[in-house]
């Protein structure tokens, strides 16, 4: 979401500077020779969204009441019906597990995606006074605050999906079944062409579970990145160094215009990629459980 930016700070490079400081995370990097970067930003809002996540929903789960539920219990249990009638649909094995995690999976890029519905000057401006109130240099205040704009947030939960993929494939078919799909799917084959197309089987197993970790990120990653640079540049509208008073006050309509464009816009591009992202990890889920 955009705001009146016309006194929004700069960050030393006019209109490339602000977008620059925008798009800067929060680092720590681990070990002298710098060999992993951690994005601070992303972390603790992550953590504080999962935080406030299972507060709200542990405590609607303990104060459920039979009789008639109160507003926000009704939104909980029709979220929980939602996603528990998607399990029903697409995952064909048995497993207790799914249905607690594709509503965790869910709710949870959800509530990240839905940070982007925060002006963009609001929690960063915040940052950069705190950190010129501290002392520090206010061009070096860097924080962004959508996790699941950030690759490394997005990678991290594929590659939980993926681990569990392999997990759900050995606990429902055993490490003997679970090898010998690995060689003989998706070509089947008997005698010697079995052995023949063994290598090719493989091959193919590898590349299919590589890609779908890769899928899964990339596009998430991709729609959230995309969603929040659109509203820096609609946020530019306004900017003071790039027009003059009058016209600065001239493009406010404009910029009213295209930001609630684009949040409406927005808002159904945050919920379809938390249920895609839903969607795929059942898929796969389901595939792994399933004999070929």
């Amino acid at each position: 979401m955009v705001e009146n930016t016309a006194h929004a700070p700069e960050s030393g490079g006019g209109a490339t500077g602000y977008i620059t400081h925008h798009l800067h995370h929060l680092q720590w990097q681990i070990g002298e020779g710098k060999f992993m970067t951690i994005n601070l930003d992303s972390v603790f809002f992550t953590l504080v969204l999962s935080a406030i996540f299972l507060f709200f929903f542990l405590r609607t789960a303990r104060k459920a009441t039979a009789g008639v539920p109160g507003k926000f219990q009704a939104f909980v249990e029709m979220v929980v019906g939602f996603v528990d009638s998607m399990v029903r649909e697409t995952f064909h094995g048995r497993s207790k597990l799914i249905a607690p995690l594709a509503l965790t999976i869910f709710c949870l890029v959800f509530m990240m995606n839905f940070l982007d519905m925060i002006p963009v000057d609001w929690v960063p401006g915040l940052w950069t006074k705190g950190h010129e109130l501290a002392g520090h240099d206010p061009h070096h205040a860097y924080l962004r605050i959508v996790p699941t704009a950030d690759l490394n947030t997005t990678l991290g939960l594929s590659l939980m999906v993926f681990l569990l993929i392999q997990i759900f494939g050995i606990s429902h078919k055993g490490v003997g079944t679970f090898v010998k799909e690995a060689f003989t799917a998706p070509f089947h084959a008997h005698g010697f062409m079995k052995i023949v197309l063994a290598p090719v089987n493989l091959l193919l197993r590898i590349i299919e579970e590589l890609v779908r970790p890769l899928s899964l990120s990339l596009r998430l990653f991709g729609n959230m990145y995309a969603g929040e640079l659109i509203f820096i540049l609609i946020a530019l509208m306004t900017l003071n160094a790039a027009f003059s008073s009058w016209m600065t006050y001239a493009m406010l309509p404009i910029q009213f215009v295209a930001g609630f464009v684009w949040t409406a816009f927005h808002i159904l591009v945050i919920t379809l990629q938390a249920f895609i992202f839903m969607m795929l990890t059942i898929v796969y889920l389901s595939m792994a459980a399933e004999s070929h």
